[in-house]
């Protein structure tokens, strides 16, 4: 990534119509708010193209200020993934057919609680440090065999035909899980000269 910087963002999910819509949408939200540079998209790896979010995603943003009333859904495809500095799935398997597409993006490509777990663990960017670098940071040590199967501690459930979860706390949790991925990769103390103009738009 040119200079370290983060200005591509891409959320994934299964069929782009429920976790990844609302996972963009409310970063996109969060770094507009703080004048944060960034585009934010996001897909489905099994994604029909031009579905809308389903009827509870729809209503589970709403209750956020968020109107995903016009998104329509894409199926993750190479460019995508090529030209994201930062790949925020929500599942395992998601990761996996990411890299599958581009073997190179596996150090730039985690799941949500992934992300934030690691990055709890070796703290928020520091001053100075590109978010580049942090990802670096994060990455050490991974290994793709970590990844396999399912897991609770990584997985963010999909609320679709999923008797355990709604999509009400499907919302509640990726919220959450997202006002702390920005704080860990833009500190409100961090820095701010590197950053320029927000260029979030919604996302398709």
């Amino acid at each position: 990534m040119s200079d370290g910087a983060i200005e591509r963002i891409l959320v994934v999910c299964t069929a782009n119509q429920c976790r990844s819509p609302i996972g963009a949408a409310m970063l996109a939200d969060r770094l507009a708010r703080r004048d944060l540079a960034a585009t934010v998209a996001s897909a489905g790896t099994q994604a029909m193209e031009g579905a809308p979010a389903t009827d509870g995603t729809v209503r589970a943003a709403a209750r956020y200020g968020i109107d995903l009333s016009h998104h329509r859904s894409r199926r993750t495809d190479p460019e995508m993934v090529d030209t994201a500095q930062l790949i925020v799935t929500m599942e395992r398997h998601h990761l996996r057919e990411v890299v599958v597409l581009d073997p190179t993006a596996f150090a730039r490509s985690f799941t949500l609680k992934e992300l934030v777990r690691r990055g709890t663990e070796i703290g928020p960017r520091t001053p100075g440090e590109t978010g580049g670098d942090w990802l670096e940071r994060v990455h050490a040590g991974r290994r793709s065999l970590d990844l396999l199967g399912a897991s609770a501690v990584d997985d963010v459930e999909d609320p679709t035909g999923n008797r355990f979860t709604d999509h009400e706390s499907m919302a509640v949790e990726v919220s959450e899980l997202t006002d702390r991925m920005v704080e860990l990769l833009w500190p409100s103390g961090g820095e701010r000269a590197a950053f320029r103009p927000v260029r979030s738009r919604p996302t398709r």
